[in-house]
């Protein structure tokens, strides 16, 4: 039995078993499309400039499945970004995003809808999933606050769930035993990002923490204005983060169904946001006053570790307490 789990572990089971079960796109285009190359090469580009750990992480892939995970990358950038960085009227963008990427093929010329909508076609990614992703970013239009953790994995199964369960699709996996994993996996991670990004989403109107968890440690949204690391608020972080853990160490042996080839490109960008969680640790749970996160040179000591792992099968392998600079880290 889940020690993290409740009625949010089903509810995100019966969205994923939804999206196994809806219509896949029928054909890709011509490989050696010179319009394809381009659009490809857009999405790349996209991943490159936003997220070094993911393009990191991914480039182990071979070429065609790296150039289709970039793809989905660029893909849930731009429809995030509508929510967060676009002016105007952000539900009529979204849609208007929605129809050129959903639609096979594309009614736009923008590149990135065209490599998308290839990969789909050429993974057989379920529609439903991307659909998913849109309406759980949409969710920031309307909802600004959870009450509980069951509301907020909703949230986080429709903007990050989402992804992995599409990502398998491109990378390969053995069959519907694979898909709780994933969807832990994407709450775990989307947690993650949660637990950092307190004073940015706070900045924008938005705090994602469940507000029935502050009350509980005695705190509420004026802690997270004034920004104060106080002892409550670091207990409450300390709560935050052990379940974040226990979420990883759930789900990651999922990554064992997926097919060999993609299990280092997943565990590494599984491990490495989870390498977020000890530098919040580290800093006495401040996520007020700085960002945390895992520099550049952390990152690269913990792939060869992660590497052997995935080879040998250990890929539960848990997240050391702490990562002082200088110090060797167990790739046993």
């Amino acid at each position: 039995m889940s020690n993290t789990g409740g009625a949010w572990e089903h509810t995100l089971l019966a969205m994923a078993q939804q999206g196994l079960e809806n219509e896949i796109l029928p054909e890709p285009l011509d490989e050696g499309s010179e319009e394809l190359r381009r659009a490809y090469d857009a999405c790349d580009d996209i991943a490159n400039e936003h997220s070094h750990t993911f393009y990191m992480a991914s480039r182990p892939l071979p070429e065609p499945k790296r150039k289709a995970v970039r793809s989905l990358y660029a893909f849930c950038r731009i429809t995030d970004d509508l929510i967060d960085r676009a002016n105007g009227d952000l539900a009529e963008g979204l849609a208007t995003w929605r129809q050129c990427a959903m639609t096979w093929p594309p009614p736009c010329e923008d590149p990135v809808a065209v490599a998308w909508g290839d990969t789909r076609a050429r993974y057989r990614i379920p529609t439903r999933y991307a659909e998913q992703l849109v309406h759980g970013v949409a969710a920031d239009l309307q909802k600004k606050r959870y009450e509980t953790f069951d509301e907020l994995a909703v949230y986080c199964y429709g903007v990050a769930s989402t992804v992995g369960l599409m990502s398998m699709h491109i990378i390969g996996f053995s069959g519907r035993e694979a898909v709780p994993y994933a969807v832990k996996l994407g709450v775990a991670m989307q947690m993650t990002n949660i637990l950092r990004d307190v004073r940015e989403d706070w900045e924008v109107g938005r705090v994602y923490l469940p507000q029935a968890e502050l009350r509980q440690f005695g705190l509420s949204d004026k802690d997270i204005e004034a920004g104060r690391n106080t002892q409550p608020w670091q207990e409450f972080m300390r709560f935050q983060v052990q379940r974040n853990r226990e979420l990883y160490r759930e789900a990651m042996p999922g990554i064992a169904y997926l097919h060999p080839g993609g299990r280092f490109a997943i565990g590494a960008a599984a491990e490495l946001y989870r390498a977020i969680l000890t530098d919040i640790e580290r800093h006495d749970y401040d996520v007020f006053s700085r960002r945390s996160h895992v520099s550049t040179v952390g990152k690269l000591r913990r792939l060869p570790g992660i590497w052997l792992r995935t080879r040998r099968g250990r890929i539960a392998e848990p997240e050391p307490a702490q990562d002082v600079a200088g110090a060797p880290l167990s790739v046993a």
